[in-house]
């Protein structure tokens, strides 16, 4: 599949730092469009590693490993349009309204996130314009573009096995704001096997004080959307990205005629 990084002028990127965002087969002739908001733990050089050791920044505050493997394994299985973040969550989260705390958190985990404490305006602003938009940009210009034809949006990520000190149970969650319709298809479809244990609003529910992505780009524009979360240690290398890569485009094709005919509603939002 064909991938294009795009890199707009900016004082954040040095010339030879990969672009804001990477679009995967933007010609895609599936009905899913898929997004990844934290695909990588890359932090412009020009911010240090903001504080951090390697083993910090490789940890799920500064990403959401393996999504990204899976979600480019599913874009090939499905013949869909993929949009991935260039740089960490912590440089500036794309699935933060800009007003919450952590859109540039200054703690994550317990961890303190040196380089982004006592951050000016100016700087803040440097890295919505140089990271944030360009990546919310480049999938409103890819849903626009699809605006005839049928949509169901997929955000891929991943959670930690165990959080606080207590273990998650669920292999994969599927995650919706107001719509549950199409929640509700790929839940039963993955829990259909029997050999998964599927969370509705697991390990997290989508809310738009905290979430943006499905709130901005999905059921805001009246499309039926999902974020689906699979567990990390499910996911630690290729064999197990495509086996999960595998699994959702099955259930996907078990549920893509029902969806296709889902519209959210957008009304009152």
């Amino acid at each position: 599949m064909d991938s294009v990084t795009s890199k707009p002028p900016s004082a954040l990127l040095g010339p030879d730092e990969p672009g804001p965002v990477e679009l995967v087969n933007a010609d895609g002739e599936g009905t899913a469009v898929l997004v990844c908001d934290h695909a990588s733990n890359r932090v412009p050089h020009r911010l240090g590693s903001l504080g951090l050791d390697a083993p910090q920044l490789a940890e799920h505050i500064a990403w959401d490993p393996g999504a990204a493997e899976v979600a480019r394994r599913l874009a090939a299985e499905l013949d869909a349009p993929l949009v991935l973040s260039g740089y960490s969550r912590l440089v500036v989260d794309c699935n933060r309204p800009l007003s919450h705390p952590g859109s540039m958190a200054e703690e994550s985990a317990g961890v303190a996130i040196p380089g982004n404490r006592g951050l000016s305006p100016e700087e803040r602003g440097r890295r919505v314009e140089t990271l944030f938009r360009p990546y919310h940009d480049a999938i409103s210009r890819l849903l626009d573009g699809r605006s005839a034809r049928p949509t169901l949006l997929l955000s891929i990520h991943s959670f930690t096995p165990v959080l606080n000190g207590r273990a998650r149970p669920w292999h994969v969650g599927v995650s919706y704001w107001r719509d549950p319709r199409l929640a509700a298809l790929l839940l039963e479809a993955l829990a259909s096997g029997g050999d998964l244990h599927v969370g509705e609003n697991q390990p997290y529910p989508i809310e738009d004080s905290i979430d943006y992505t499905i709130p901005r780009h999905g059921e805001g524009r009246g499309l039926a959307s999902v974020m689906i979360e699979i567990r990390q240690d499910g996911i630690r290398g290729a064999a197990d990205a495509a086996n999960w890569a595998e699994r959702l485009a099955a259930a996907y094709r078990r549920v893509e005629g029902a969806a296709q005919r889902l519209r959210a509603s957008s009304a009152g939002r």
